[in-house]
């Protein structure tokens, strides 16, 4: 979900699915301890969007440890652990799903998170982190200043882990009480290895594998993989005793994915898979793409360009979606797209017509 979860894409997906939880792009620990002003960005968020944790990855515990001062003082509901991202610029610096083959260091990375979060409930801040930049600081003092008062308290916040069966081969049997000896709050479990990355089916009997051995344990287990709807989500839940189960690729250009069918703002489609009405889908693309040239058009370096593959993942829901897709994905602003829908809804009327 890396470059889709930014904030303007949770606040569509809350305001329009209201999902229990979500979480941030994952965010480098190094970068955070480095003090790297762009990262602020990957952690913006507001308060229509709680509970809402932050996701993170890298490879060396102390810098997990800084990292969760600081995320417990921006205020966050909780840290999630990224041991499953199968990207190779990723796995290849140790990171992410290539943590699967280093459980001893998996266990380290953990711990130093929890420690963090624990520190900060004895009253350790950002500027206790020495490494930081005094920029950098200020720029987390100020952000925690506008926090309602009961998050500027020093409140302890969840760790959980995000995690994949296995790197090359599923590895559950070994791999999850590893974990588990480290007392995570949850763990949610991708049902591919890092070798598949999202090639083929996602394997639920390894997730309900994964249940069983924390059976008892006091973690919640999450499914992850191929969930395609509300309904497909209650499902899996049940069938393989998951606590819960997380859905990413089907929240693409359709927030209504988090909704059971029948509710408002959704129609049921084809295939028995439920999609958003055509055209009012489209008037929430609009207000996705003018939130996020809200949220971001004032940083340095900014451009349109990440918003056109939204654009263009919530016109696949409407008739003569090719054309309107070719259309929006050579857009440069909210007024080009804004146009651009326009002449096509006008042009869908005349033909109804």
């Amino acid at each position: 979900m890396n470059g889709v979860t930014d904030h303007a894409f949770r606040q569509i997906q809350k305001r329009y699915g209201c999902p229990d939880v979500v979480m941030t792009e994952f965010t480098p620990v190094d970068g955070i301890c480095a003090g790297a002003d762009a990262l602020l960005k990957d952690l913006l968020y507001d308060e229509a969007q709680r509970p809402i944790l932050a996701q993170v990855y890298g490879s060396v515990p102390e810098e997990f440890h800084t990292a969760a001062v600081i995320l417990c003082q921006l205020g966050f509901d909780g840290i999630d652990v990224n041991m499953g991202c199968p990207s190779r610029a990723v796995a290849s610096r140790g990171s992410g799903a290539a943590l699967i083959r280093t459980p001893g260091l998996a266990q380290q990375i953990i711990r130093a998170t929890k420690r963090g979060v624990a520190d900060w409930m004895n009253g350790r801040t950002v500027r206790d982190c020495l490494t930081i930049p005094g920029q950098f600081a200020e720029q987390v003092e100020a952000q925690h200043r506008r926090l309602p008062e009961p998050y500027r308290q020093h409140r302890g916040i969840p760790v959980s882990v995000k995690t994949r069966t296995g790197y090359d081969r599923p590895v559950v049997q070994e791999w999850i009480p590893a974990l588990l000896e480290c007392s995570p709050d949850a763990i949610g479990i991708h049902g591919r290895t890092l070798s598949q990355g999202y090639s083929g089916e996602a394997n639920w009997d390894h997730i309900g594998h994964a249940a069983e051995l924390a059976a008892g344990s006091g973690c919640s287990i999450l499914g992850n993989g191929d969930v395609r709807s509300w309904e497909d989500a209650q499902d899996k839940a049940q069938s393989f005793q998951v606590a819960g189960a997380l859905i990413g690729r089907a929240s693409y250009g359709n927030p209504h994915v988090f909704r059971p069918a029948g509710v408002p703002e959704s129609t049921e489609a084809g295939g028995g898979q439920r999609k958003p009405h055509s055209y009012r889908i489209l008037e929430i693309a609009m207000e996705h793409a003018r939130l996020y040239e809200e949220s971001f058009s004032r940083l340095p370096g900014y451009h349109f360009l990440p918003m056109r593959k939204h654009l263009s993942w919530y016109a696949k829901h409407v008739p003569s979606a090719s054309y309107l897709r070719r259309a929006l994905a050579q857009t440069s602003s909210v007024e080009e797209a804004e146009a651009v829908i326009k002449e096509y809804l006008e042009y869908r009327r005349g033909w109804n017509d």
